[in-house]
């Protein structure tokens, strides 16, 4: 069969060679087209519900709608964990699937079971989906500048929210566009509660007023003069006039009272959980392009820039955009790394062939062969959905030595062929002959070859997703070469092989190399028992530095930009977190080889960010490492960094932007390494966390070590005495309800501005709620018409309690966050196994389960 394979090759060579040529063209369509990445995407397929339960503590928002949330996704076919976040106002929960789950799938699974939950949610609990998008999303960052200083954060925040955000949302790739820092613009009703008992008026007749104080409404068609006109009312809030000049109560032989007249109405920002700061020199407005699953990241980003090129001349006077993480840089990076590879390899392949052979002609054997090998390759990727990136592309280049192997050995068969040709001898009968002779031991020889790697295909998890790329890449190319050296090769050996053909005994390389290694072969024959005993032992010395040797799932990958993720202590505040983030990023500018430094504290408007007020995130674009200075590494550059940027109760952290997210992802720790303590009890696990923090920090090879407080936040606790209350006819939910819209403020409505949506707020002035007295004079109204200070049915006091409450499972955790330094993680691991094993002990119910990439 093969050899009719090469016949019919041979005898249609020029046939051969223009569907060579095709394959070639159709090579070189695929590479334009490929989806390109720095590196696989090795995140899991995942699925997350963000459920907003505005002004909640962690406790609250952990036992009404994490808990059920995380019990009820524990069913979900495919689902193979679920990971839980409550922090103030807000839960995450996280659905890992198994591979192979398709994403589409995997999230109307979630979807009909989230649908059965819903009823046993709060009623203000409004749980919806996170973008289609993996941990490694985040392709592009930007932020708004405005020269002029015209405009405010609370302006560049609308700019952001309301045009930019939708204009790039519509690209295609694009799953979600994330604002992050500034102020969200709100109007504010600050009700005096001394005017309202003045007047007699309930407060739930405020929020009842203001509740329908904005609205438009259609009252279907008129006909007029044979002419139909739709009939509407618009009642949206204009300006704070509107709301000022809103009547609230009306007595009989009184004016009404105006809402002006209990309150002061205002524009005021809401509550922030997450703010943007760039280069140490103050707040800013930012936006994240999150990319949707599976799409080409170069592609989206060209998109991206295009299109915000185009809405610079649609901003106002004085406002621009500004990358502050753009990937591209290291996609171009990681590509042209390999193709410059590539090429260096074929252009040495071709050298060796022309040095051995001494035959120009026979070099374009391989000239042809080996980019025809590759093109074809890429188009099988292609069409197979396979990323162009560092993996996939390595694979390619481990395969080219092999792949030549083919072309090398037919056309110097056919030289010896040839070499022996006699007077009137076909020249193509003798190739044709040499072909056959080697041509079906080449092809299966390269088939074994190209078997060799496809048990890799059976790895699952990270390492699958890591290695299976390299996999296929290796197998498409050798597969290609196995075909091509049955065909192309024949025919251009056919085609090229003319003019004088060198004997090998007149070769020089050839006769200086065998003097050399003809001496070491007939020594090697004669001692051959010496010689595989030497051999033996040399294997079994091998055994001592292998098991030395470390080990780490994945090789670091310098991606030329940092990430510094210090963690606090909790119950930070805004404008602390604020102020910290500034100096940390005015210090890190200050390093000469610092482009841009872009911070956030807290976290980003998407689900894809989960991050408490406590942690702190500085993306460092660097700058080319021919402008750094001279003899200075990255290792080197963060030792620095670190050095520089030490601050009490700050815990650093320094890695890399792509490899955060992926490890933020497989395990949830941002570290390389972690510990996550599983109990039942937030004081027990805040205890074993720190007790595991003192005792990993005596280890060597240590950068920073961080257990979490997770029971370290403040709370003024408002225990409602139900006996008192009852004498006056109250509920606990009455109580609750007049607290939370004095206190906390409720979000009555939401106005509609052109395209924008403001909320209206209702609460009491800050000086009526900041501190426990004034809070215990809150008036509670009774049923009977009394007016009830909260401090005669309520004890008030401060106590601390869960800043944030992680599970795993639905089990709460305490996590430990290790970073390290000139190790490798798999000899660290199995160090600290052993000394955390041998001094702590825990509790039974508890357990540990170590993280990351080993």
């Amino acid at each position: 069969m093969i050899d009719r394979i090469i016949e019919l090759s041979i005898k249609n060579r020029w046939l051969v060679l223009w569907m060579t040529i095709a394959i070639l063209a159709l090579g070189f369509w695929a590479i334009d087209n490929i989806a390109i990445d720095a590196i696989p995407d090795l995140s899991d397929v995942q699925v997350i519900i963000q459920t907003d339960y505005n002004g909640q503590p962690p406790q609250v928002v952990e036992d009404q709608v994490t808990f059920p949330i995380s019990t009820a996704m524990l069913s979900v076919p495919g689902a193979k964990n679920v990971r839980g976040f409550s922090y103030f106002g807000t839960s995450f929960v996280y659905i890992i699937f198994e591979d192979g789950t398709d994403i589409y799938w995997a999230r109307s699974r979630v979807l009909e079971y989230l649908s059965q939950l819903t009823d046993n949610l709060p009623a203000t609990a409004k749980p919806k989906l996170g973008p289609d998008a993996t941990g490694v999303g985040w392709v592009y960052q930007y932020i708004l500048t405005d020269t002029t200083n015209q405009l405010d954060l609370a302006e560049l925040r609308s700019l952001q929210d309301w045009f930019l955000k939708y204009e790039l949302s519509a690209l295609a790739g694009v799953s979600e566009v994330a604002s992050v820092g500034g102020f969200v613009r709100q109007y504010q009703v600050e009700v005096d509660p001394r005017k309202l008992q003045h007047y007699n008026i309930p407060l739930k007749h405020v929020l009842m007023a203001v509740k329908k104080s904005t609205s438009a409404t259609g009252a279907k068609l008129i006909e007029i003069g044979e002419t139909e006109f739709m009939v509407r009312s618009q009642a949206y809030i204009g300006d704070l006039d509107d709301l000022r000049n809103l009547p609230i109560h009306k007595s009989k032989d009184a004016p009404p009272v105006l809402l002006s007249s209990v309150a002061d109405v205002h524009l005021g920002p809401d509550i922030r959980r997450g703010i943007a700061e760039n280069n140490g020199e103050g707040e800013t407005v930012g936006g994240i392009i999150v990319m949707r699953y599976g799409e080409n990241a170069r592609e989206v980003i060209k998109k991206v820039k295009e299109r915000i090129d185009e809405l610079q001349n649609n901003l106002p006077e004085g406002v621009q955009i500004h990358p502050v993480y753009d990937r591209t840089d290291l996609i171009n990076r990681a590509t042209e790394n390999l193709t410059v590879t590539l090429i260096k390899e074929m252009i040495f392949v071709v050298l060796i062939i022309l040095l051995f052979l001494l035959h120009v002609r026979s070099t374009l054997v391989a000239m042809i062969v080996i980019p025809a090998g590759v093109a074809l390759s890429i188009l099988i990727m292609y069409l197979l959905g396979i990323n162009a990136n560092i993996m996939s592309l390595g694979g390619i280049a481990i395969a080219i030595g092999v792949m030549v192997d083919a072309s090398l050995v037919t056309v110097e068969n056919a030289h010896k062929h040839l070499e022996r040709l006699k007077e009137g001898e076909s020249r193509n009968t003798a190739i044709l002959e040499a072909t056959k002779e080697v041509g079906p031991a080449l092809f299966f020889s390269l088939l074994i070859i190209t078997v060799s790697f496809l048990p890799v295909l059976a790895l699952e998890g990270q390492a699958g997703r890591l290695f299976k790329p390299l996999a296929y890449t290796k197998t498409f190319a050798m597969a290609a070469s196995a075909l091509l050296s049955i065909t192309i090769v024949p025919a251009l050996v056919v085609l090229v092989l003319k003019g004088k053909i060198r004997s090998e005994k007149k070769h020089p390389v050839s006769n200086f190399l065998i003097l050399l290694y003809r001496p070491l072969i007939n020594i090697a024959l004669k001692f051959r028992w010496l010689v595989v005993i030497a051999a033996f032992i040399l294997l079994v010395i091998s055994i001592i530095p292998i098991s030395k040797i470390g080990s780490e799932f994945m090789p670091p990958l310098y991606e030329g930009d940092l990430l510094y993720m210090p963690t606090t202590l909790p119950g930070m505040s805004v404008e602390k977190a604020r102020e910290l983030l500034q100096q940390t990023d005015r210090i890190i500018k200050t390093f000469p080889e610092v482009e841009n430094v872009f911070g956030k504290a807290g976290r980003a408007e998407t689900a894809t960010d989960p991050a408490p007020l406590t942690m702190l995130e500085t993306t460092i674009m660097l700058k080319p490492k021919e402008e750094w200075r001279p003899g200075l590494t990255p290792d080197m550059l963060i030792d620095s960094l670190d050095a520089a940027v030490q601050f009490p109760g700050l815990t650093n952290s320094w890695t890399m932007p792509i490899r955060t997210r992926i490890d933020m992802l497989a395990t949830g720790i941002k570290t390389p390494v972690g510990i996550k303590i599983l109990g039942p009890n937030l004081d027990s696990l805040n205890n074993i966390a720190q007790r595991i923090e003192t005792e990993v920090k005596t280890m060597s090879n240590i950068r920073s070590v961080y257990g979490e407080r997770i029971t370290g936040g403040n709370y003024l606790d408002i225990d409602i005495d139900r006996f008192k209350a009852a004498a006056y006819g109250l509920t606990p939910g009455d109580i609750n309800e007049a607290l939370m819209a004095a206190v906390g403020g409720m979000k009555v409505i939401d106005n509609i501005e052109g395209r924008e949506r403001i909320s209206v707020l209702v609460r009491y002035p800050r000086e009526l709620r900041d501190n426990p007295e004034e809070i215990a004079r809150i008036i509670i109204p009774a049923p009977d018409g009394r007016n009830v200070p909260l401090g005669q049915i309520a004890s008030i006091g401060f106590t601390k309690g869960a800043a944030m409450i992680k599970s795993e499972n639905a089990r709460p955790t305490a996590w430990v966050f290790i970073d390290l330094k000139d190790i490798d993680v798999g000899t660290f691991v199995e160090n600290a196994q052993e000394q955390v094993v041998n001094n702590i002990s825990l509790p039974q119910g508890y357990s540990l389960v170590w993280s990351g990439t080993v």
